[in-house]
């Protein structure tokens, strides 16, 4: 399934932490919506490297994947809709 998650809240903390708040945020944004333990929750690096693109204190407002469960280990990966650079 693709997904737009909305990252614009990170941006109401501290920004000395934004991008590792935003990768906590995906984490915990696909969990409930798959009903799994964010710690099941496996992120491709492409996602990773684009919240990280611009520096720890700007992240993304939003960010679209597609996110995919296996039902045998009962994990979800998730991986980055290909994103142009602004």
């Amino acid at each position: 399934m693709i997904y737009t998650i909305p990252l614009g809240r990170i941006y109401w903390g501290r920004r000395t932490n934004r991008a590792a708040r935003a990768v906590k945020a995906v984490r915990r944004f696909i969990a409930r919506h798959f009903g799994v333990e964010p710690e099941k929750v496996i992120i491709h690096t492409d996602v990773n490297e684009y919240i990280w693109s611009r520096g720890i204190e700007k992240p993304p407002r939003r960010i679209t994947v597609k996110a995919v469960k296996d039902p045998e280990k009962g994990t979800v990966k998730v991986l980055l809709v290909r994103q142009k650079k602004r």
